[in-house]
């Protein structure tokens, strides 16, 4: 996948500027897809080159001009052909597991003290996420919004995040519990 079906599929839900669609970015695709503003602004630009976005020029009285985006019949297209495409196999790559990897032989106290503020943003992520479910699904309760919601993309998405956060929480207080157990063991040998 590349960022820019990440930001087709963001603009669905409307006209957003670049502002707007970096915090859509932090609240709701970041549990899937990461990027920083800067990458945000130029995928725009390169989107709206290919045809892939529309942007229109929106006067402000007391604040700059700002642009706003929203993805073209072309960029539907593109999105379509990309949801078709058979979908890569998943794979984790986290610098926090090299560590995990090397601890017995590296030291185990940083890579606790590491795996402790993993859990504890993760702790922070699922709050996040709870909110952001609630407010996709209104008055509805879950089951019922999965049923019959207008659009139910992001907030499967959320769940899937949702799930992660929890499975990583849980991991990483094991893991950390593992490796203090382990210390006391050593110290005492």
């Amino acid at each position: 996948m590349a960022l820019r079906h990440a930001v087709l599929a963001a603009l669905l839900d409307g006209e957003y500027s670049g502002y707007q669609l970096a915090k859509a970015f932090d609240i709701g695709v970041a549990n899937f897809w990461h990027a920083l503003p800067q990458q945000l602004y130029a995928e725009l630009a390169k989107l709206e080159k290919d045809g892939l976005v529309a942007g229109r020029q929106v006067v402000q009285e007391t604040r700059p001009t700002k642009r706003l985006f929203h993805v073209t019949e072309a960029g539907r297209a593109e999105l379509e052909a990309f949801a078709a495409a058979a979908a890569k196999p998943s794979f984790i790559r986290d610098d926090l597991l090299v560590k995990v990897q090397a601890a017995d032989r590296v030291g185990t106290g940083p890579v606790i003290g590491q795996l402790e503020e993993r859990a504890t943003a993760a702790d922070a992520k699922i709050e996040l996420l709870g909110v952001l479910l609630r407010q996709l699904r209104g008055e509805a309760d879950e089951e019922e919004f999965l049923l019959r919601g207008e659009r139910i993309g992001p907030y499967l998405t959320c769940l899937r995040g949702l799930a992660f956060e929890r499975e990583h929480r849980d991991w990483c207080r094991r893991i950390a519990a593992v490796l203090r157990e382990r210390q006391k063991i050593n110290a005492q040998g």
